[in-house]
């Protein structure tokens, strides 16, 4: 079969991306020989070839979304059997694409257990896409106990994560889901242009109350510190995303008033989830799909490429939403 492959000759070195003709993987019990269709590459499948992620062995298949049809089973009941020729969808957790191969190869095995059939209503790329982001948004969501009677604030709402973590909170019945962002359509409760916007905006969206939930999809230490701060009693502020580089990691906010409030900080990192962890997630978000509570972006905002150019116009350029067509 056809596939990228990652090699790195030392950890001094970072790793090399290439294509490669590799065996199609052979079954093992308790796993699914999957045919892909789609497999979108993430912002994290970028930085995994770029050696960002220190628990990822060599050589590996890189990857990490994808949607596909399972060929074949090791698994001698009728529920086993009963997945061939199913169409499928899942995402990775810490071991696609990390310490097993991923995605970006015609065929790849995932465990039985990680099997998620395609809601009808997704199309196959959009299967391929939503992976990361909709795990992510729910990680969110749980880590910070998001409850119906709670005022969430979503940080970066148009962005893939945002958009799903705002679609996720309304589809919960909270009681109201304010987004943030620099630009977009519909315009968002606050516009991002500086701190100042947060720090103005909201206490007049919240009668001073300040809000419950934050999810913070962006990443800007100093919107962090401001958003914080603007925390109601109680309130929890889950975020997703650091600078990079050399930027400053360092965050400085004022203790006394968080343990004052009884605020919780919640880093949340869908790496560390199983696979069984993210095809959990997906199953419980499929009747959201179903209901049309929860949207995926359409096709015609991807742009595809074939494996055999996805290493320069996928993986080479900084393209946002590139899936590989491997049919």
């Amino acid at each position: 079969m056809k596939a990228l492959q990652l090699t790195r000759a030392s950890a001094n070195v970072p790793p090399e991306l290439s294509m490669a003709d590799l065996p199609i993987p052979q079954l093992t019990p308790g796993h699914a020989l999957v045919r892909i269709h789609y497999a979108s590459i993430q912002p994290s499948d970028r930085l995994n070839t770029q050696g960002l992620f220190p628990h990822t062995t060599f050589p590996r298949v890189p990857g990490r979304d994808y949607s596909g049809t399972v060929v074949d089973i090791v698994g001698d009941s009728m529920e086993s059997q009963s997945w061939i020729g199913k169409m499928v969808y899942g995402t990775s957790g810490s071991s696609l694409g990390f310490d097993i191969d991923g995605t970006n190869a015609e065929y790849c095995l995932v465990p039985e257990t990680a099997l998620v059939e395609k809601p009808a209503s997704l199309s196959s790329i959009q299967a391929a896409t939503v992976g990361v982001p909709f795990t992510t948004a729910m990680i969110c969501l749980q880590r910070a106990q998001v409850k119906a009677d709670d005022v969430v604030l979503v940080l970066g709402a148009n962005g893939a994560v945002g958009s799903a973590v705002t679609q996720m909170a309304r589809a919960m019945g909270c009681r109201r889901v304010l987004t943030a962002a620099r630009h977009g359509d519909p315009k968002p409760d606050v516009v991002l242009g500086s701190v100042v916007s947060i720090e103005t905006t909201l206490p007049a969206l919240t009668d001073g109350k300040g809000v419950d939930v934050v999810i913070d999809t962006v990443g800007d230490l100093a919107l962090m510190a401001s958003a914080i701060a603007q925390l109601a009693v109680k309130g929890r502020y889950a975020w997703i995303t650091a600078p990079r580089g050399e930027a400053s990691k360092e965050l400085t906010f004022n203790v006394f008033q968080a343990y004052r409030k009884e605020i919780s900080l919640l880093g949340c990192n869908s790496v560390a989830r199983t696979l069984e962890d993210t095809a959990g997630y997906l199953r419980s978000m499929n009747g959201w799909i179903e209901q049309g509570l929860l949207e995926a972006p359409n096709d015609a905002v991807f742009v595809t490429v074939k494996l055999d150019d996805a290493i320069d116009d996928g993986y080479g350029k900084s393209a946002p939403k590139v899936v590989i067509d491997m049919l």
